[in-house]
């Protein structure tokens, strides 16, 4: 546990590591704190497409902790840098929040509800049967179907609640279609956050609470993983998977006290 410790850089997961919803978690600014007083590169590497890296800075900052927004990488950012290389100056049809319209507008992407080249889906509260319909005929009539992220669910302060793949389920379901998902444990979301950290991944870590996003991305990466209790995951649902943690923690405050 004290070769943790030696890790250059550290990527961390932030739904149900550093905080669910609104609440701050234990132990969060505690581990913050050791980054900073411990020199230690890091990068807050997120799922959730709903907000920009500034509005999950602010966001932080409301918390109680300051983080510059660039240590924060979204799923809606490396969605949008994908399809901008795939299909430059394309237009896309979007289920989601102004985090990832703003990511897709600023890679030069337009938005587009007749003729799409791609159906985006993010996180979104404003989900809707109409919605639905629309994405549904237009990946009928050729528009190409993306995922922010593949996670079904995600933890808020009110408990587990859908996310975009649970989003994209009906969509999928009555196109026949199979959506591309960019965000973890994509591999190409992986390396370029080890871009924007310049490290190796054997002075890599990777935090999170999820076995099939978090703790897979990692072990594709050849990072160390530690898996926190503190999320969806449990002792008990992670022996369903065929591969483990190098770490199991209760929460990110054990980390400065190991």
């Amino acid at each position: 546990m004290h070769k943790l410790h030696d890790k250059t850089a550290f990527i961390s997961d932030m739904d149900g590591v550093i905080y669910h919803g609104n609440n701050l978690l234990p132990g969060a600014i505690e581990f913050i704190n050791w980054l900073k007083e411990n020199n230690k590169k890091y990068l807050f590497l997120t799922n959730s497409s709903e907000r920009s890296p500034r509005e999950l800075s602010q966001k932080l900052s409301r918390l109680g902790v300051d983080v510059d927004e660039s240590h924060f990488y979204t799923s809606a950012l490396s969605t949008a840098s994908f399809l901008a290389q795939q299909k430059p100056g394309g237009s896309v049809f979007v289920i989601g929040e102004a985090g990832l319209i703003q990511a897709l507008y600023q890679a030069g992407l337009t938005m587009n509800n007749v003729d799409p080249d791609y159906v985006v889906i993010g996180e979104t509260r404003t989900y809707s049967y109409e919605k639905i319909e629309d994405a549904v005929g237009l990946v009928q009539r050729g528009a190409m179907l993306i995922g922010t992220n593949p996670d079904l669910t995600g933890p808020t302060e009110r408990g587990i609640v859908p996310a975009t793949g649970a989003l994209v389920k009906p969509i999928e379901l009555a196109t026949g279609k199979t959506a591309y998902f960019l965000g973890k444990p994509n591999p190409l979301m992986m390396r370029h956050a080890v871009k924007l950290l310049g490290t190796s991944p054997e002075e890599t870590v990777i935090i999170g609470d999820r076995m099939d996003t978090d703790i897979l991305a990692g072990i594709e990466s050849e990072f160390e993983t530690v898996l926190v209790l503190s999320g969806v995951t449990t002792r008990q649902s992670m022996t369903s998977f065929g591969y483990r943690p190098t770490y199991v923690l209760d929460g990110v405050g054990d980390i400065p006290k190991i």
